[in-house]
């Protein structure tokens, strides 16, 4: 659960009007082909926005409101701010709804494998560290309350990471924010975390790309149309270390405190809200194949597994999940 790497390429977003920038260790791409005029008072408002969301929800960002709320030793009621609790309160219920498979409370086993903020890692952390740091980890110890938004940590060393979650959560503020100004057609890309509206500049819907989770390559496993939905990917071969011949991956099990060794090389998700599909592609990562089908079908979105196998890949896809165009 550590940064998400940008999976998924969009494929009709080129010689349009487009907003390029870079936030959150990534870069963003805002595809308005009914944009009239400059495009710098909107991109500017864009930029805004985003370093506002970083100033809320980085671990990089030692003064960030997420940082100060982790430093913070306290384990009385904290108020923060409602974008914060906004996130804070669909982690938390992905977390129920995922038997603890996403939990926002990893950040100490993020850091010990060398995923976070720190140096990366060479080798495994010791067996020791590992226990102690999955002591600090279970979602069920952080607590939340409206009226004013308010949080409350069981261990006053308990540690957030919102990076499989954050990121949605700006493609979907970016797209209220191209809502506001009556612009209803539209592509955000914040580091592969999608969504679409509308129509692209030639009248057709937006066309992506799944790509094949192989390291440095960027084969697709399939392209299809994206309208009015969110879109997200979690895989495990771009963001790894090896040691003594096994890969040891950013995505880390809650239950284990390792990072995960299943078959499941790349989980995406399409659901109305970017932010839920965040932060589900890397519970189902973690939940594998069976489990997250399952849960997909009874939570009403749709998933795409691709599967390592002899050779290759598989895929296993919810009935709604959309074929290669």
């Amino acid at each position: 659960m550590a940064t998400l790497i940008p999976l998924s390429l969009s494929w009709s977003a080129i010689a349009e009007p487009t907003l390029l920038g870079e936030t959150m260790g990534t870069t963003y791409r805002v595809t308005v082909p009914t944009l009239r005029g400059s495009s710098t008072s909107l991109k500017v408002r864009v930029d805004a926005l985003l370093v506002g969301i970083n100033a809320q929800m980085s671990t990089y960002q030692a003064d960030s409101e997420l940082s100060r709320l982790n430093a913070n030793a306290s384990r009385d009621w904290l108020v923060v701010s409602a974008e914060l609790f906004t996130v804070l309160k669909a982690a938390q219920a992905v977390s129920a709804a995922t038997d603890g498979a996403f939990d926002i409370t990893v950040g100490p086993l993020v850091n010990l494998w060398g995923f976070g903020p720190q140096v990366p890692l060479a080798q495994p952390p010791a067996a020791e560290a590992l226990a102690a740091a999955r002591a600090r980890v279970g979602y069920r110890q952080l607590e939340l309350a409206d009226g004013p938004p308010r949080v409350r940590k069981a261990r006053a060393d308990l540690a957030l990471d919102l990076s499989a979650i954050a990121k949605g959560y700006a493609v979907d503020q970016v797209a209220a924010l191209v809502e506001n100004e009556g612009l209803h057609d539209y592509l955000i890309d914040i580091g592969g975390e999608l969504r679409a509206r509308g129509r692209n500049a030639q009248g057709a819907p937006w066309q992506v790309g799944v790509a094949l989770p192989v390291a440095d390559q960027d084969e697709v496993e399939r392209v299809f149309s994206l309208t009015d939905s969110g879109l997200a990917t979690s895989g495990d071969y771009r963001n790894y270390f090896d040691y003594e011949g096994r890969r040891y991956s950013h995505e880390i099990d809650p239950a284990t405190g390792e990072p995960l060794q299943n078959d499941v090389a790349s989980v995406t998700v399409l659901h109305s809200s970017c932010m839920l599909a965040d932060a589900y592609a890397t519970a189902l990562m973690v939940m594998g194949a069976q489990r997250g089908v399952a849960l997909a079908t009874r939570q009403h979105f749709e998933v795409l597994f691709l599967l390592r196998e002899a050779g290759g890949f598989t895929a296993l896809a919810t009935p709604g999940f959309p074929a290669s165009r």
